[in-house]
């Protein structure tokens, strides 16, 4: 038969085993994460003038998440800087920036198929 002080030493030790394990799950999430739309600009170069793209940041690990051969690749610091690759076939474009809880803008600078290009991008939480 268990005793009560040995009850509650289980009971204890089951407690900060669950608040440990979701002190975990909740230190790997990021302010960030969730779904964005971003909107990116061509400010020099022959670039189309415009793109918009649906991406996820997860654990603070932004993704592609929309339809069609792109690849997107990255990460949102806890302060909020991201840094992301986009690309497609030998299409590739850098981006840098800073995210809030709900939006964002930066830079990037890329080449394609007609040469480089840079600009702008704003990002929107969905």
């Amino acid at each position: 038969m268990i005793q009560p002080v040995q009850r509650v030493a289980i009971a204890a030790f089951a407690l900060i085993a669950l608040l440990l394990s979701a002190s975990d799950r909740a230190s790997a999430r990021t302010p960030y994460d969730g779904n964005w739309s971003v909107s990116i600009w061509t400010n020099r170069g022959t670039c189309d003038r415009g793109y918009r793209y649906e991406l996820r940041i997860s654990d603070g690990r932004v993704s592609y998440r929309g339809e069609g051969a792109f690849n997107a690749s990255g990460r949102v610091d806890g302060g909020g800087r991201v840094n992301v690759t986009v690309s497609r076939g030998e299409q590739r474009a850098t981006g840098a920036g800073r995210l809030s809880r709900d939006r964002g803008t930066g830079s990037w600078r890329g080449k394609s198929s007609t040469g480089e290009c840079s600009g702008t991008w704003e990002a929107e939480r969905r």
